[in-house]
């Protein structure tokens, strides 16, 4: 067996043949301001009970929010909502200014129009690697219709 180390660029090269949804993760910090991030490192993790597995870099400067919390929400993209993805990944803050929203059942934020979403209490912070993983269990969830926003290659693309 080899112990070679993969590099961190060979890695994310190899990730990236692997398509995946984008989702908006997203919470509302103590004084009730509506924080997100787009994510695409999520999977589901438990029908039963419910469970759902997000990560976040440790270097992400809204993590302590999605801690502290308490809750979340995974908003998912549908192909026409490219924007949302690329302005919850790169605005440093006031990401939520002109985006129409709701608060779920805990209050996190569930934007308008998207594909569906899932609402979770996190139940566990587990340490992995350079990231945090928040395993949360399901609350409620929404379904939609469309074409979801697609990540490939590192490019956004779609299902045909």
């Amino acid at each position: 067996m080899s112990s070679a180390v993969v590099s961190p660029e060979l890695f994310r090269r190899a990730c990236a043949l692997f398509p995946t949804g984008v989702a908006v993760l997203s919470t509302r910090g103590a004084d009730g301001t509506p924080h997100g991030l787009t994510v695409n490192a999520f999977c589901s993790l438990s029908l039963t009970p419910p469970l759902v597995l997000v990560a976040i870099d440790r270097v992400c400067s809204l993590l302590e929010t999605f801690e502290k919390s308490g809750h979340f929400a995974l908003n998912f993209l549908s192909q026409s909502q490219r924007d949302l993805s690329i302005r919850f990944s790169e605005i440093p803050e006031g990401r939520f200014t002109g985006v129409s929203w709701s608060p779920g059942a805990d209050g996190a934020p569930l934007i308008d129009g998207v594909l569906g979403s899932i609402e979770c209490r996190t139940t566990q912070i587990i340490d992995a690697g350079d990231h945090r993983a928040l395993i949360g269990e399901v609350i409620a969830a929404t379904v939609g219709e469309g074409d979801p926003l697609v990540f490939f290659r590192s490019m956004y693309t779609m299902i045909q």
